[in-house]
């Protein structure tokens, strides 16, 4: 299972997962995009089912487990994932918008792995990765929601790793840095506004940050991913590995 998976990060994810030969169910909210997704995954020779979605809704979130368990079998591997929530700096941004970035960032994630994690327990067998940001390290001003719930999923992490892992299931986060995504496209938007640059130079100033000078690609998280959802990474669990070009500077 692998969620918000019509574009971006999680698209490149079910596609990587599906080129090693896995089974994968996505959702999304977007019905025509996603279709397009389940088309590329059967063209890679594998059975994959699409859900219409939306990972702030409980109940959607139920129907997606039961409706993959129906079509593809018990759940082996779940890839947490979402759009980022509202941008701006903590004390500009309202109850709403705060509460909305809790339920799609940080609740999503408790109530998909306790749909999950029965399963995978009663096998003795799981993978689960949280695919976060790096902004749960390195705090951005223009991303306080984001920056203040991902690092609480840093701690769920961890808390996930130490109660699932008696059953053979590890619970580990990816950390990307600045990727080339329609999110990054439309931060480097709100930066172009406030800076007076154009979106193409506020994109770059992105990727500068990084040590490699450049925004990541998505296929590139996606094979962190892959990795942590792997039998070889049966030893790596409670991490929160960065992937970000080496762009944050903390030791931490």
């Amino acid at each position: 299972m692998v969620a918000a998976a019509s574009k971006g990060i999680g698209r490149a994810a079910a596609l990587t997962l599906a080129e090693e030969g896995a089974r994968v169910s996505v959702c999304a909210r977007n019905g025509e995009a996603l279709d397009s997704v389940v088309a590329e995954l059967r063209g890679l020779g594998v059975e994959a089912l699409g859900v219409v979605a939306d990972v702030s809704c409980a109940e959607d979130l139920e129907r997606w487990h039961a409706e993959t368990v129906d079509a593809l079998g018990p759940v082996q591997v779940l890839v947490t994932n979402t759009g980022g929530p509202a941008a701006g700096v903590a004390g500009s941004v309202s109850d709403e918008a705060w509460l909305a970035g809790f339920d799609s960032t940080l609740l999503n994630v408790v109530r998909l792995v306790r749909l999950v994690a029965p399963g995978m327990a009663e096998r003795g067998w799981g993978r689960i990765v949280h695919v976060t940001s790096l902004v749960a390290k390195e705090p951005s001003d223009l991303l306080a929601i984001s920056s203040t719930l991902r690092s609480g999923l840093m701690g769920l992490t961890r808390l996930q790793a130490r109660e699932l892992g008696p059953n053979g299931i590890t619970v580990n986060g990816v950390l990307p840095g600045h990727t080339l995504t329609d999110r990054q496209r439309h931060l480097a938007e709100i930066r172009s506004a406030q800076l007076g640059v154009s979106v193409d130079e506020a994109l770059q100033m992105n990727g500068d940050l990084a040590a490699v000078r450049r925004l990541g690609r998505p296929e590139e998280i996606a094979g962190a991913i892959a990795f942590l959802c792997s039998e070889q990474a049966g030893f790596v669990t409670g991490v929160n590995l960065l992937v970000d070009g080496g762009a944050t500077r903390g030791l931490g």
